[in-house]
């Protein structure tokens, strides 16, 4: 009698620590894609990067996660010291797949089961499924309009569950359950080797299912408990491209209510696409079809206008970016104005009140306060200083097919229209380069360069015409 008082007090008593399997095996044959399924973007990320967030969020002992072939790249994609890898050899089921984890399980904890194809599962659903799982083996069930392809939860007449039986092997009666398993269990480690080592392949896709450990665990009068998520979208899956847009759109309208939330003002929730981390100021407004990629930030009172693409740069207080601008690894000062159709490339850097106009593109140049490009320019590889004015039309030639040369405009000079600066080139503080130039040569500090040629006139010109056929 005491034995088995002591034997049932240890089942009950919190576990020495949790350890947590990701599951990332699956080919993914209906994303119809080279790229591995778990490695598919949801908001700039790959799908397994947010399962390994929220997983170590739970502070595990261990993490593995279980590849499969072509695993090499999810293990490039985002290994790290703290991540432990098992690889699947050939795609046997869930339950086999958890079986190759186990030499990474010390056996006297609570195994959690995630999945790299199921992204958006919230720490705090977690949390409270792990701690179900204190004495007992907990599964993340929930109710779904249309259960197709999940597994269903059959419950006895009191509730009970007793097994979980996947779509292929449901009769017509099992299918109508809309309670389905969304995968992700917590398990006790002490029972999972013994239940996995009995576990058949006598199914319908000859697989070796995890979900056949309820079973078994009912057989030994081990409690199984469900517990449901908050939210529907926490326990979704991707297994097609149709699922994933789904999914990317939870994430864009979550994301866009959390900027909101901190005063972000949105011309429409639904119209901006998130991909990384954005950060804004005070008074940030933001028009529809915007995209931001990589880490962002944006100053208090910025304004970003329609259909812009933001990758990777800093935009400061009180700048004005107009429709249809490409910003990329660039760094805006406060007050400036840019667009409508400005191009600014990796390396840019413009300082406090820089105007940069339609179709001028700025490439990996640093220009001072108060200077503008309005119109039509390119502007690479150059130091451009305080003050300067680009006229429409300028071209700094900073390549001659095999190298890049610099340019350097100093304060207060003056570039004409239509003007080539062929590099390396300096224009001295206060030159003023006469429209149409092609500048060769250094110019001196408040000197006039002027290269076009003088204007010819001929009287009485006729212009030629077209011969009778």
């Amino acid at each position: 009698m005491r034995s088995s008082q002591t034997r049932q007090e240890a089942e009950t008593r919190p576990e020495s620590g949790l350890d947590i399997v990701i599951l990332a095996a699956g080919q993914g044959k209906r994303m119809n894609s080279t790229l591995l399924k778990v490695l598919h973007p949801l908001a700039g990320k790959p799908l397994v990067s947010y399962v390994i967030r929220v997983a170590r969020s739970l502070s595990p002992r261990r993490l593995c996660i279980v590849h499969g072939h072509g695993g090499e790249a999810v293990r490039g994609a985002v290994d790290a010291s703290d991540l432990r890898w098992a690889l699947q050899e050939t795609q046997s089921g869930t339950g086999h797949a958890v079986l190759q984890a186990m030499p990474h399980l010390p056996g006297d904890g609570t195994a959690l089961v995630l999945y790299g194809d199921v992204p958006l599962i919230r720490t705090k659903t977690l949390e409270r499924l792990v701690e179900t799982a204190r004495g007992a083996l907990a599964v993340l069930t929930v109710d779904l309009f249309d259960p197709t392809g999940y597994g269903r939860i059959l419950r006895d007449a009191s509730g009970r569950i007793l097994r979980i039986v996947e779509q292929k092997d449901a009769t017509d009666e099992e299918r109508r359950i809309r309670e389905v398993n969304t995968g992700i269990m917590a398990i006790p480690e002490a029972r999972l080797g013994a239940w996995l080592a009995r576990l058949s392949n006598d199914n319908a896709q000859k697989e070796y299912y995890l979900t056949d450990i309820v079973a078994q665990a009912v057989d030994e009068d081990l409690p199984v408990c469900a517990v449901r998520p908050e939210y529907e979208w926490e326990a979704l899956g991707v297994n097609s491209p149709g699922e994933l847009a789904a999914l990317e759109r939870v994430v864009q309208r979550a994301t866009a209510e959390e900027l909101m939330e901190r005063g972000v003002r949105l011309a429409d929730p639904a119209r901006i696409d998130v991909r990384g981390d954005l950060v804004c100021g005070r008074g940030v407004f933001i028009d529809v079809n915007n995209v931001f990629e990589g880490a962002v930030e944006l100053g208090d009172d910025v304004e970003i206008g329609p259909n812009c693409f933001v990758r990777d740069a800093k935009i400061g207080a009180g700048s004005r970016i107009a429709a249809f601008t490409h910003i990329d690894g660039a760094r805006v000062g406060p007050e400036a104005r840019i667009g409508p159709y400005a191009r600014l490339r990796p390396g840019t850097e413009l300082n406090e009140n820089v105007h940069i106009g339609n179709f001028v593109e700025i490439k990996k140049s640093r220009i001072d306060s108060d200077s503008k490009a309005s119109h039509l320019a390119y502007v690479g590889d150059a130091l451009v200083g305080r003050r300067v004015n680009i006229g429409a039309g300028t071209i700094t030639c900073n390549y001659d097919g095999a190298n890049k040369y610099q340019t350097v405009i100093e304060d207060d000079a003056f570039i004409g229209s239509d003007s080539q600066l062929v590099a390396p080139v300096r224009v001295g503080k206060g030159a003023t380069l006469g429209a149409g130039t092609t500048l060769t040569r250094d110019v001196p500090p408040d000197a006039l360069a002027v290269t076009r040629p003088k204007t010819l006139l001929i009287s009485a010109w006729k212009r030629p015409s077209k011969k009778e056929t």
